[in-house]
């Protein structure tokens, strides 16, 4: 039994999702004829109280569409330092956009609004115009921490008072929702756009819905075909968004529990140092002394069949999923239980 914790991106299908993809409705979505890809971009729209979404086969590029439709080449886009966009994206934000950078430190990589107004360029041609910022919810790197509303209602009053849009990277927007219990159509309101994945929690093997208005749909439309996102059959993945959507949202708490219960049993080990609040399904620790680096760490656990990252030279991450079951969760605290 392999226990497998370095990422929710490990999740399989269920049975009943692949019977969803094995019945799909299919057509070409590049001439707007795939009825389960229309399907499932109503269904997010609707579902954050938006106008028109896309689907696009990763977060990495629904994001970066994003960027594209809402900035100019020179342009400059205001985002944590932490953000999935600005670490992990391949330097999209210059490649695609054209645009450059604009990093905030943050309380675990969640920016404010003080922030955001204090990093805004004036009306100078010798600065880069700032025409964006862009949020992440849940803040991976953080270890999984929600965004608090109401400092997002804040950033939003900032972006509106200087003509600024506002994008949202959800990879893992679905995890906050379950977490603060929040209306995922205030999210649509306050955002320009929003980029939501499927996998990780949600199960999916791929996919990101793009979600904004009919007009920055249109848009983002054109820079998919652009860049390589015209999908042909792609119905058989967006079954597994409609299954998802229907049966993989409120699942979350439990993984949600699961990291809790993980943590409290790291936490009664001395070699545990500063573990960052457990929000959602994202464990991020520090170990302490000698004994045990990450990478000791880890390959003692593999040896168990359990596997997780390092991610730093003194601190380790571990995330649960869907394919995390409460007889995994058992065994592994099981097994910290005896490490010394």
């Amino acid at each position: 039994m392999i226990i497998d914790f370095r990422s929710d991106t490990f999740t399989r299908p269920t049975p009943a999702m692949l019977d969803a993809m094995y019945t799909a409705a299919t057509g070409d979505d590049v001439y707007g004829e795939d009825p389960s890809v229309n399907k499932l971009e109503a269904m997010m729209a609707a579902y954050f109280g938006k106008e028109a979404a896309l689907f696009c086969p990763t977060g990495t590029m629904s994001n970066q569409i994003a960027i594209k439709v809402h900035t100019q080449p020179g342009d400059e886009v205001i985002h944590s330092n932490l953000a999935h966009i600005y670490i992990y994206e391949g330097g999209g934000i210059a490649a695609t956009s054209g645009a450059q950078s604009r990093p905030l430190e943050g309380d675990r990589g969640m920016i404010t609004a003080s922030d955001v107004l204090a990093a805004i360029n004036p009306d100078d041609v010798h600065k880069a115009a700032t025409s964006l910022v862009c949020l992440e919810n849940t803040m991976n790197r953080g270890g999984g921490c929600c965004y608090d509303m109401e400092e997002i209602v804040r950033i939003k009053e900032v972006c509106l008072q200087n003509n600024l849009k506002l994008h949202l990277d959800g990879a893992r927007l679905f995890n906050a929702l379950v977490a603060t219990g929040e209306n995922p159509a205030t999210y649509g309101e306050i955002f320009d756009s929003l980029s939501v994945c499927l996998n990780k929690g949600m199960g999916c093997p791929i996919g990101s819905v793009l979600i904004g208005s009919t007009d920055f749909i249109r848009k983002a439309r054109r820079v998919r075909k652009r860049i390589g996102g015209g999908m042909r059959q792609a119905g058989f993945m967006a079954a597994t968004g409609i299954y998802a959507m229907e049966h993989h949202i409120e699942r979350l708490a439990q993984d949600h529990l699961h990291a809790k219960d993980i943590a409290g049993e790291l936490l009664k080990k001395s070699f545990v140092g500063h573990m960052l609040p457990v929000e959602t399904n994202i464990i991020s620790f520090d170990l302490i002394g000698h004994d045990w680096t990450p990478r000791l760490f880890c390959d003692y656990l593999k040896k168990e069949e359990i596997l997780l990252n390092p991610v730093s030279d003194t601190a380790v991450r571990m995330v649960t999923h869907l394919d995390i079951s409460p007889v995994m969760v058992a065994k592994t605290c099981a097994v910290i239980a005896e490490m010394e």
